[in-house]
């Protein structure tokens, strides 16, 4: 990936992103995953993770390991630009536009309709990582591990963040282990 296929990439994560983060995570999937091919779903799955913890907006925080694990610095920075430049051009002409408009009603109607078009992208985006929990630990401890972290976040209120964090320490520690027999 070079310099101008990192700035169209995610100027394009920019401009279709509406919605905010969440609305643009499945955008720079199918961008960097399936079109450019520069990562793999599950490394994808797994930087999603880790940018969950971290506090701020997801988009940047994407484009900016992104371009910073593709790119070096450079890159970093040309891919926070291309996914903040459409958002402060696009609210600038809209907020000079739309203050004329925003009385009428098909303003709100278009409003209401990109909601339910921002449920089944994420939608879409949860089932991939679910089916890809299923593949790699089967249905049985896939739906134990969705069933237990909603239990445990809306149950006892803790913070996804803290959840997160306590499965990949989880999962690190499991790997490490050297098992009966090995050398360690």
């Amino acid at each position: 990936m070079n310099h101008r296929d990192m700035f169209y990439a995610f100027f394009r994560v920019g401009m279709l992103g509406f919605g905010g983060g969440p609305a643009a995570i499945p955008i720079v999937e199918k961008e960097i995953v399936e079109k450019y091919k520069q990562m793999e779903q599950k490394e994808f799955g797994d930087m999603l993770a880790i940018a969950n913890t971290l506090p701020g907006p997801i988009a940047t925080k994407l484009a900016g390991y992104i371009g910073y694990r593709l790119l070096g610095t450079a890159g970093m920075i040309n891919a926070l630009i291309a996914s903040v430049f459409p958002t402060v051009l696009l609210m600038i002409l809209l907020l000079v536009t739309l203050s004329s408009f925003r009385d009428y009603a098909w303003v709100e109607g278009m409003t209401r309709g990109v909601m339910p078009v921002v449920t089944v992208l994420l939608g879409v985006l949860t089932w991939g990582f679910f089916a890809k929990s299923k593949q790699d630990l089967g249905w049985l401890y896939a739906l134990i591990l969705l069933g237990g972290s909603v239990l445990v976040i809306q149950g006892f209120g803790l913070h996804p963040a803290v959840l997160i964090a306590a499965l990949i320490l989880f999962v690190f520690m499991k790997r490490e282990r050297p098992k009966a027999g090995e050398a360690g």
